[in-house]
């Protein structure tokens, strides 16, 4: 699995992700919510108290995959598009393996 392109806006973050399928798309976001929450309280403990229920991401997600209804292009240019201020910020933009 490797990021292609990690943005934020106001209220989201947005991950471009490539992976070839031994894992499905649920797999995916769950492994990556897991690693990510788990850094971060990791790395700044206090994040935890200030959050509603101790929870860092919500239960929801979007997930799209390249193929019959997109490919590369119109899924990114979706991710960009998100967010209810329109402030997509690109954070990450070149391969970086999770594991």
């Amino acid at each position: 699995m490797e990021f292609i392109e990690i943005g934020m806006d106001k209220d989201h973050v947005h991950f471009l992700i490539q992976s070839v399928p031994a894992m499905s798309p649920t797999q995916i976001i769950r492994t990556v919510k897991s690693i990510t929450a788990r850094e971060i309280f990791r790395l700044h403990p206090e994040v935890k108290q200030k959050l509603w229920g101790g929870e860092f991401w919500t239960k929801g997600y979007y997930v799209n995959t390249v193929g019959r209804h997109g490919d590369e292009n119109t899924i990114q240019h979706y991710v960009k598009a998100q967010g209810a201020e329109k402030e997509y910020k690109r954070i990450h933009q070149q391969q970086l393996r999770l594991f």
